[in-house]
């Protein structure tokens, strides 16, 4: 079983972010981290997990590293039967507020990976995203995480803006590769409602030649990719996403999914407060979920299985076999285009 645990508070709101997150309310923390054990008790007890029976813990945000390292220390203890001994436990965090403290308390812990929201090593393209830290912050934030011991560590890196030239790329690669990280996250901008960049759809500029420049540098720093938008040493949680497998969801608009039944927490943070056990339950079909594994499997190195397709998306298949689109290898299926899943899967699927 995989945990994810969600943190929606954060220092400032970036110019792009839609996700369930809050600038204000700093004085509810105390109460969100009560509820967020009340609400994690519950489902430990709720789904009857084993003892050892959570392979990996992905505590994400907004932004974890705005909560104090001792509060999650409850927590933490409530989880100490459940965590497999070789657990992989992740915690996200800003470069602003990843203080050396922060980051020895949460290695203390027992958190063994960090996913820093980095973004660019640019201060002016910093800016341009609504950032809260500067590009020097960033380089001494991956250095602090290597001397707390944080020996799994993963960057955050957006491009599709306008400062995303090959030539600006070649200089965000330079940079990287004098880090000490194993693991890269790429994210391509996108402009979303309700964002103020939802004002400015201009600073979106989607140039497919950085992505392939981006690929091959990674893949010349040993930073292979195992995902659509993921390079390196592959994140145990978010591969068992790909893979399909069940996951609880612990916080304000932290969804989780067990078997056929997704549940929704509230997303308001008072509201979740109020009733932490609340969820709406979503029933899914068997078309569902059969649609959920391709999609997933097609943006995933690991595939999907071959009996989930139907005789005439067999069929399909074979033709994107035959003009080396898709390739079939002991039961599973598998892209040589991880960018292009959806768009296969729209035509592969029934």
């Amino acid at each position: 079983m995989l945990l994810y645990i969600h943190i929606p508070f954060c220092d400032s709101k970036c110019h792009y972010c839609a996700f369930n997150s809050y600038t204000a309310h700093k004085e509810l923390k105390s109460a969100y981290m009560n509820a967020l054990l009340t609400q994690l008790k519950h489902e430990l007890q709720n789904h009857a997990i084993p003892p050892h029976g959570i392979e990996t813990l992905y505590i994400g945000g907004g932004t974890p590293s705005t909560i104090a390292a001792e509060a999650y220390t409850p927590l933490f203890e409530q989880l100490a039967s459940y965590l497999h001994p070789e657990a992989e436990i992740t915690a996200e965090a800003n470069p602003n507020s990843a203080t050396p403290e922060w980051l020895t308390g949460m290695r203390a812990l027992g958190v063994n990976r960090l996913s820093l929201g980095v973004q660019s090593f640019d201060d002016a393209k910093l800016r341009l995203l609504g950032r809260a830290h500067s590009a020097d912050q960033a380089k001494k934030a991956v250095a602090a995480a290597h001397e707390a011991g944080f020996a799994r560590l993963s960057i955050d890196l957006m491009y599709s803006t306008p400062f995303d030239t090959p030539e600006f790329i070649e200089g965000e690669m330079a940079r990287i590769k004098e880090l000490p990280i194993d693991h890269l996250s790429l994210y391509s901008l996108t402009i979303e409602e309700q964002t103020p960049f939802a004002e400015r759809p201009e600073v979106q500029q989607e140039r497919e030649e950085v992505y392939d420049l981006i690929r091959h540098h990674c893949n010349a720093l040993g930073l292979d990719q195992y995902e659509v938008a993921n390079f390196g040493n592959p994140s145990r949680h978010n591969a068992g996403y790909w893979a399909y497998k069940p996951y609880l969801g612990i916080g304000a608009g932290a969804v989780g999914r067990t078997g056929s039944v997704r549940t929704y927490p509230h997303k308001n943070l008072n509201d979740y407060i109020a009733q932490p056990l609340y969820a709406y339950e979503e029933n899914l079909t068997p078309d569902d979920i059969k649609t959920e594994k391709v999609l997933l499997g097609l943006r995933y190195v690991g595939g999907f299985d071959y009996k989930l397709l139907s005789e005439d998306e067999r069929k399909r298949l074979h033709i994107l076999e035959k003009n080396g689109t898709l390739w079939l290898d002991k039961g599973r299926v598998y892209s040589t285009n991880l960018f292009l899943g959806d768009e296969i899967a729209l035509y592969l699927l029934d």
